[in-house]
């Protein structure tokens, strides 16, 4: 009998270490992780010994430009890219991605080239048009679709952030900060993406630049209605005065419920977004797969008139779908 009393006591003392052991390691990973998520890339980069000016120009790289010399319709294709790429907060810059791309199109082109003259298919018109839409969808289209997606989840996090800065604002003010200090405060408490963008901001202030334009610029950047509306609001208070703490406090309460109704109209229009997206991608991911598993399908009829004809249209309205679609699910709340 007290053989196994002895027992039990050793296994209730070895269960009661294991539990504890497992209890501090969790406790001590969540702590770690918990840290880790609340160092914004901006300090962590300050913290490693980088100088303030390298920093700043490592998280303005891809910030968007004023725009060059072109026409209007590609002036404004080349702001979306930029603006698409500075949200993704990819490492790569405008420049590279365009000649990664650039470069991928012309040596898809030539692999699916070589590859067709090697089994022996002519090169006429309907050929080589099959192969510039094949390397355009794999070299074009497709990096393009993960940089919107990238772009999108880094805005959807810029937004849910964005409440949570505003109430640490509002709290640094009500305790006697100037607005300067408040948002330095931001740069400290906040996570990527905001964290990093309000460092940039305390940094350009620091260096001279207006509060307001820099602000305005941020809002730009990330074309955010409620960051527009908070640099209105901060515009507003600096000519005329007033209470800002109580007025970014309605904003926050406004900008949350703008948001909750924003979720109730994506959760009822999900279907209709989800339908745009399949009719966007499965033409081109079924045109690719095709061709990809069996050439000959296309290749075969590559040359008829009607094909090559047939095929220019589709593009056509395949474009003009696109658009209708993306005008259709492109909610304004």
């Amino acid at each position: 009998m007290t053989v196994e009393i002895i027992r039990i006591f050793i296994l209730l003392a070895v269960f009661a270490a294991v539990f504890l052991l497992i209890q501090t390691s969790a406790t001590s990973y969540a702590k770690s992780r918990t840290y880790k998520g609340a160092v914004n890339e901006r300090l962590r980069m300050i913290s490693s010994g980088q100088d303030r000016e390298v920093v700043i120009g490592k998280l303005m790289k891809n910030r968007p430009g004023s725009g060059g010399n072109l026409p209007g319709f590609l002036l404004g294709a080349e702001e979306r890219f930029e603006k698409m790429v500075f949200a993704s907060r990819t490492s790569f810059t405008v420049g590279q991605l365009t000649m990664f791309m650039g470069l991928g199109l012309v040596g898809v082109y030539l692999l699916l080239l070589l590859s067709v003259a090697a089994f022996g298919a002519g090169l006429g018109i309907g050929t080589i048009l099959i192969l510039g839409l094949v390397s355009i969808c794999l070299a074009v289209v497709l990096p393009l679709l993960v940089l919107g997606r990238m772009a999108d989840a880094q805005r959807k996090k810029m937004e849910h952030q964005f409440p949570i800065a505003l109430d640490i604002f509002v709290r640094a003010l009500r305790s006697g900060h100037p607005i300067a200090s408040a948002i330095d405060l931001l740069t400290k408490e906040m996570e990527d993406p905001i964290g990093s963008e309000f460092g940039l901001i305390s940094d350009e202030v620091a260096y001279g630049a207006d509060l307001v334009g820099a602000l305005e610029q941020m809002a730009e950047r990330w074309e955010l209605e409620d960051m527009k509306m908070f640099v209105v609001s901060l515009s507003v208070q600096s000519q005329t005065g007033g209470n800002l703490a109580e007025i970014l406090d309605n904003i926050s309460k406004v900008i949350r419920d703008r948001h909750q109704m924003f979720m109730k109209v994506k959760a009822l229009s999900s279907e209709g977004r989800m339908t745009g997206w399949m009719l966007t991608v499965l033409p081109v991911f079924a045109f690719v797969s095709i061709f990809l598993v069996t050439p000959q399908y296309y290749l075969d009829i590559a040359e008829d008139p009607i094909f090559i004809y047939g095929s220019i249209s589709l593009i056509i309205m395949y474009g003009l779908g696109v658009y209708i679609i993306r005008r259709l699910v492109d909610l304004k709340v």
